[in-house]
């Protein structure tokens, strides 16, 4: 559960490496955001030669959370820091890096982000 101005990291090769939330999409009133909502992010920090710079705006998908969530089958699933993954556009839903770190949660793929999960190590 992220809200306005929570920090974030940047869990592809996109370039950023950590992300602050400006906009949850979903609504005007829309306070939180959960995994696998897509967020408006500024790139606060980044490394020199990726594709995003620092202060750019990027969308993204939210892949990692610490607030637990729970699942139809009533088991609860947290880690460690939240994290989001660059996309391209809202379209296509496609990342904007090459490779995912980390885990992930199963409820991207049920969202929609196919990609972002057959490229993650491991989804959870």
């Amino acid at each position: 559960m992220l809200q306005l101005r929570s920090i974030l990291k940047a869990a592809d090769n996109s370039g950023a490496k950590e992300l602050t939330l400006i906009h949850v999409f979903g609504g005007s009133k829309r306070r939180y955001g959960r995994l696998g909502d897509i967020i408006n992010a500024v790139v606060k920090t980044a490394v020199p030669h990726g594709q995003v710079k620092d202060a750019e705006i990027v969308k993204c998908v939210i892949v990692r959370t610490r607030k637990e969530v729970r699942r139809p089958d009533g088991s609860y699933i947290r880690f460690s820091d939240n994290a989001a993954v660059v996309i391209d556009n809202l379209k296509d839903k496609n990342p904007k890096g090459t490779r995912i770190f980390g885990p992930i949660a199963r409820e991207i793929k049920d969202r929609g982000f196919a990609k972002i999960a057959s490229m993650a190590t491991e989804v959870v």
